[in-house]
């Protein structure tokens, strides 16, 4: 929770934080996109990390990144040092889920780790509701020194709660191990990318591919809405109030905790069409909410508001199918390296969105908050239109050639034969 609470900390501020350092929209994108941009260029060696040294000292440096990051964001005086302060953030937040994912293998039986990780996703999201109300308040009652302060001493302690309290695996094991406590069966838990095979080999089959298009296309227009454009857009482009965009932004993160485990089960009772009948019809309706929203002459009323926020909460549990993909498709000993292409789909497009609305209200000559207009923010968000047609376009794709590998379908034959 504290970890995502850091990640989405400017996401009810944006317009603050605009303020603040006196920075146009391309600028106040770059805070998100370089944030994201480290944190998905650390996954690797986050992994080959945890494989030497378990999940507690790792997380434990995590800790301490991202409160040295929020205390550097809370008395940085200029955008530089302000860059440099989200780029320890994304550092940091990159130590600790996948050090939660490797504790949830070493002390829990095997067969309860799916319902353990979807638990700690849940609970993980609920940090954006912290970001969103209680961060943002504070901020506004006191100052931006204290806000920020607040949250980096919340790191300090919690550095110290790590430290003290996890341990890599029970006192009864002498090594990382998993244990399927049906079967005896026991296993080395490893978090690297499996370099034997390479990304090539898992790039080479279809269903990885499948699964970086899916995760990709679902969850981008979500990520740069709670990320950073959502609350200056309800308030500023819409004129609803401060407490309007907090209850907005809650429920955004509330339905995506609610859809999450419906949206799983369905993965799995369906798994030839998780495309067709999940990934591709969320792609849709957030496109439709979206433009929705946008065609609106004038502020659109609160009810479609609610909706393209409801559309957006869509995109994370969807997002997830990909994972699915990934671990149906490939074997063990590459599942590691499949993962990590796949998570690298979200992370990249979630960083093009939120910089083009950003590059978009600056070519309007709308890049600091006194010169948002709704007009801008309606062109801006158009930018997410392509991502969404080339991810949907790439996803039918790789769906029908996954099929033919799996000899589902009959592959074409050339014209003229």
């Amino acid at each position: 929770m504290l970890a995502v609470t850091n990640r989405t900390s400017l996401s009810a501020v944006g317009v603050d934080t605009a303020e603040r350092f006196d920075a146009d929209a391309s600028t106040l994108s770059m805070f998100a996109v370089l944030q994201l941009g480290i944190y998905g260029a650390m996954q690797i060696p986050v992994g080959l990390l945890l494989d030497r040294y378990g999940a507690r000292p790792i997380m434990t440096i995590g800790m301490v990144l991202m409160a040295v990051g929020q205390l550097a964001m809370a008395f940085s005086p200029n955008v530089g040092i302000a860059i440099a302060a989200r780029l320890l953030l994304g550092a940091g937040d990159a130590a600790v889920f996948p050090s939660v994912l490797r504790l949830i293998a070493t002390w829990f039986p095997a067969q309860r780790g799916p319902v353990m990780v979807q638990m700690t996703g849940i609970l993980g999201q609920l940090g954006q509701i912290v970001s969103v109300i209680p961060l943002a308040a504070l901020l506004h009652a006191t100052s931006w020194t204290i806000a920020f302060g607040s949250v980096a001493g919340l790191g300090v302690l919690f550095a110290v709660l790590v430290f003290a309290l996890i341990r890599n695996h029970p006192p009864e094991r002498a090594a990382d191990v998993s244990v399927d406590t049906s079967t005896g069966a026991i296993r080395v838990v490893t978090s690297a990318v499996d370099t034997r095979v390479g990304i090539r080999a898992a790039w080479s089959h279809p269903g990885t591919r499948l699964a970086f298009w899916s995760h990709f296309t679902t969850p981008f227009a979500g990520t740069a809405f709670i990320m950073l454009w959502g609350v200056p857009f309800l308030t500023v482009g819409e004129g609803r109030t401060q407490g309007e965009a907090a209850l907005l932004m809650t429920t955004l993160v509330l339905v995506g905790i609610l859809i999450g485990p419906f949206m799983g089960q369905l993965s799995s009772r369906l798994p030839h069409i998780r495309s067709r009948g999940l990934v591709l019809p969320t792609i849709a309706v957030q496109m439709a909410a979206w433009l929705a929203v946008i065609a609106w002459s004038g502020p659109a009323p609160l009810w479609l508001l609610y909706a393209l926020v409801v559309a957006l909460a869509l995109g994370g549990p969807a997002s997830m199918i990909a994972f699915d993909h990934a671990r149906t498709h490939n074997p063990s000993h590459r599942l590691s390296t499949a993962t990590g292409i796949t998570n690298s789909g979200g992370f990249l497009a979630g960083l093009i969105a939120i910089f083009l609305i950003g590059l978009a209200l600056d070519l309007q000559g709308a890049g600091t908050p006194d010169t948002y207009t709704l007009d801008a923010f309606r062109i801006a968000f158009l930018t997410q239109i392509p991502l969404w047609i080339v991810g949907a376009i790439f996803i039918s794709l790789e769906r029908r050639r996954t099929r033919v590998h799996l000899g589902l379908d009959e592959p074409r034959r050339p014209r003229g034969r």
